[in-house]
């Protein structure tokens, strides 16, 4: 049996729920998690930032993120589902665990 060289998953949607799952993660364990260099974490974790899918907070010398989930997924295909959609189907946790990743206009949006 052949391993696939090819995922349904891109490495930022890999980086997205890794933090997802673990908002403290550090991109040293990140990066081994996904199977990229901590260079390539970096860079994904940057554009996630720009993008405003990640904010980022220094927590002494660690980062916590946070994933705004209520922003569009970006291929013309899925932009009309929010990331959230994505982030509850395969992280695999309820409601509630999910609720504590996500930005505070996420939770604000999901209540009205």
């Amino acid at each position: 049996m052949t391993l696939a060289t090819w995922s349904f998953l891109t490495n930022h949607a890999h980086v997205t729920l890794c933090i997802a799952r673990d908002p403290g993660i550090r991109l040293r364990d990140l990066a081994i998690k996904v199977g990229i260099t901590e260079r390539a974490a970096q860079r994904i974790v940057t554009d996630l930032v720009n993008e405003g899918y990640l904010e980022r907070t220094r927590v002494g010398r660690r980062n916590q993120y946070r994933v705004n989930a209520q922003l569009p997924l970006r291929h013309p295909l899925e932009h009309h589902l929010p990331l959230d959609v994505l982030l509850r189907a395969l992280v695999g946790q309820g409601p509630a665990d999910v609720e504590r990743t996500l930005g505070p206009r996420a939770q604000a949006q999901r209540s009205a």
